[in-house]
């Protein structure tokens, strides 16, 4: 069975457990005290993953980090379908793969300023949301297109992939670092269809659909 090394406030974390809930895999989470004791950084853990990051999961031994590397390979083991990450459609994981590399930036400012204002992480705040908000008005344009050719979703497809899923953590609990969507009324409509799907869990700060 799969351990997912946790915290459960950790965006990318929740990532990992989203996924994992929506294939049905069962798991066992293993949770760290990331704060405020630090324990990804602790001797031991260094053992499971020497850069002191989380998540990490044990698949019966097999041992993954980077929560994208991980969304990856349980995408294209569990997924019997292959939609989450569509290896057998080359347009589609190319869009898929695209929007993977979006969320890299919504990391780095959304859940960034999340960090700094709920950890105390020393980022430069305002860059982190004048950065999320350039991001943002860019999903929320892609979004609202999308809207008019009746896709519900970021790519081609007429089901969520992981380009969804990625991105969904980083805007849903943008609000805690001090980004408001209020201004972005496709990107609130992706995320309440987001919240309606079979399977979908919450986490602290997320609420159900039909909550903004």
């Amino acid at each position: 069975m799969i351990t997912l090394y946790d915290y459960e406030l950790s965006v990318n974390c929740y990532k990992v457990r989203l996924l994992l809930n929506f294939l049905s895999v069962p798991y066992n989470l293993h949770s760290i005290d990331f704060f405020p004791g630090w324990e990804h950084k602790s001797e031991w853990f260094k053992e499971i993953n020497p850069l002191g990051h989380i998540p990490v999961v044990d698949d019966d031994g097999y041992i993954l980090r980077d929560s994208n590397a991980i969304l990856i390979y349980l995408a294209t083991k569990y997924d019997d379908e292959l939609k989450w990450y569509p290896t057998r459609q080359a347009e589609l994981l190319g869009e898929v793969s695209q929007w993977m590399m979006f969320s890299e930036g919504t990391t780095n400012t959304a859940s960034a300023a999340r960090l700094h204002d709920s950890l105390g992480y020393e980022f430069d705040i305002d860059a982190c949301r004048s950065g999320a908000h350039r991001l943002f008005r860019v999903l929320d344009e892609h979004l609202w297109f999308r809207e008019q050719q009746n896709l519900p979703w970021l790519c081609s497809a007429e089901f969520p992939t992981l380009a969804d899923l990625v991105i969904f953590p980083d805007v849903i609990l943008s609000e805690e670092g001090g980004i408001n969507r209020v201004s972005y009324p496709a990107i609130r409509r992706w995320t309440d269809r987001f919240r309606r799907l079979p399977n979908f869990s919450l986490m602290a700060g997320v609420l159900p659909a039909g909550a903004i």
